[in-house]
């Protein structure tokens, strides 16, 4: 992760030990189309994503994207139809990845959860978009929820309310998204959660 500027050095290291890939999720969007809360009593275990019948949804990139919003709103249902087994991820991660490891439907969803861990009431909602030129579509997001604990290094109190904003574009092929690129805020919310 580059920052620019000076950070002092024991907030520098913090930065680098903090394993929680925030970013993306964060790389969850949320359409213009309403969302339903997630029903959670019935999500797959740990990094698990559940088959589901899209139909008409994996031949719209609009639809598709309003199942996207929903996947990242905690609907893990929707990312085996959406998600190409060879989907992967492009983002600058908090712990320095690229996110080059995280692969296929149950990758994405190991990282939603992982992002949504310390905000359970995650939302997000489209600023900009979706935007959509051939194979690829873009939208910007506004992501507000309430931190519950376990961020590492955070000092906010549990009960803090976090806004950030982010970028995303998807690449679609064969009814499905295979590539995808974050551009988040992350600087935002590590500011918020007092873990700079």
């Amino acid at each position: 992760m580059k920052v620019q500027g000076h950070i002092p050095a024991r907030a520098g290291e913090r930065l680098r030990r903090t394993r929680l890939i925030v970013p993306a999720a964060i790389a969850a969007l949320a359409l213009t189309v309403p969302t339903a809360a997630a029903d959670t009593s019935r999500a797959p275990g740990p990094g698990r994503a559940v088959a589901a019948d899209h139909g008409t949804a994996a031949k719209n990139p609009r639809g598709m994207l309003d199942s996207w919003i929903r996947l990242w709103n905690g609907d893990y249902g929707q990312a085996a139809g959406i998600i190409s087994p060879r989907f992967h991820v492009h983002a600058a991660l908090l712990d320095g990845g690229d996110g080059s490891s995280i692969r296929g439907a149950d990758g994405l969803v190991g990282m939603v959860r992982q992002i949504r861990a310390p905000f359970p009431d995650l939302r997000f909602a489209v600023e900009v978009g979706p935007l959509i030129d051939g194979q690829y579509a873009s939208l910007r997001w506004t992501a507000t929820g309430t931190y519950a604990g376990g961020f590492p290094g955070a000092k906010a109190e549990p009960g803090t309310v976090v806004t950030f904003t982010g970028n995303d574009t998807l690449r679609v092929k064969s009814g499905k998204f295979v590539e995808y690129w974050l551009n988040a805020d992350t600087l935002s919310l590590v500011t918020q959660l007092q873990a700079t």
